[in-house]
């Protein structure tokens, strides 16, 4: 049977999905071995092309836009561009992340082997708003400390530059679990060992734009995949969140 994804919205115009973690969004020259992608999916599961107008990390779930013609997708791009777009993500921290605040700093395009060289180099404005949802102290020795704190923390990136959520929160020494790039080491591996975590702990899980047929407000919501929300509960963390991030829960809100 041919894999699909879940549809969390679906009309003439436009499509979203939840995509899973571990799912790239359109081939890429880093990840040359992977033969699964979320535009080829969504494309077979519609029978019709479609055009991608934002991205998501590989490792990060969640909602994932699609346009269904060009027109459609230079409009959605400009909103994203124009910073139009409200974008909610759920992340797990190292670390007591109290209170709330608005990280202000600014990043440089992260070049790879495979990157075009003549990619700007100098640092582009990067803004995201965070909020403190919940806490935990773990009974486990990592650092020096012979216990370790964690916390939940709301993302809302105001600009789109890429890995911006995972390297501002390293920036405020609260680094996201699961991440192997921007993270700690020996707490991902505490939460592989102990939690049986092998994800990034990273989720978008709401995405707000104006429809650029009807000019009606789409709030979209993307329920978060059951590993992570497990790992929620655990912590006794699942009364924190919305309960239509949960898993099983697909709400259209208008």
């Amino acid at each position: 049977m041919a894999e699909t994804l879940t549809i969390l919205y679906q009309d003439e115009h436009l499509l979203a999905v939840n995509k899973p973690t571990g799912l790239l969004v359109h081939r890429s020259p880093i990840d040359r071995h992977e033969t699964r992608f979320a535009l080829q999916l969504v494309r077979d599961q519609i029978g019709r092309r479609v055009y991608p107008v934002h991205r998501l990390d590989k490792p990060t779930s969640g909602a994932l836009l699609f346009a269904l013609t060009p027109d459609i997708a230079r409009q959605l791009g400009q909103q994203f561009e124009q910073h139009q777009v409200r974008k909610t993500y759920v992340a797990v921290v190292r670390g007591l992340c109290e209170g709330e605040g608005v990280i202000d700093h600014p990043l440089r395009e992260e070049i790879d082997a495979c990157a075009d060289m003549r990619t700007d180099k100098s640092s582009q404005p990067a803004i995201t708003h965070y909020k403190h949802l919940a806490s935990v102290e773990l009974p486990y020795c990592v650092d020096k400390y012979p216990s370790s704190r964690y916390s939940l923390v709301r993302c809302h990136p105001l600009t789109g530059r890429k890995h911006q959520i995972r390297r501002h929160l390293k920036h405020i020494n609260h680094p996201i679990i699961g991440d192997a790039k921007h993270g700690k080491g020996r707490h991902n591996r505490l939460f592989q060992q102990q939690l049986d975590c092998h994800r990034l702990l990273l989720a978008a899980t709401e995405l707000c734009f104006t429809h650029p047929q009807t000019q009606e407000s789409i709030q979209l919501t993307a329920p978060l995949e059951q590993d992570f929300y497990q790992l929620l509960q655990r912590f006794g963390w699942e009364k924190y969140i919305p309960h239509h991030w949960a898993p099983g829960n697909q709400d259209r809100i208008e």
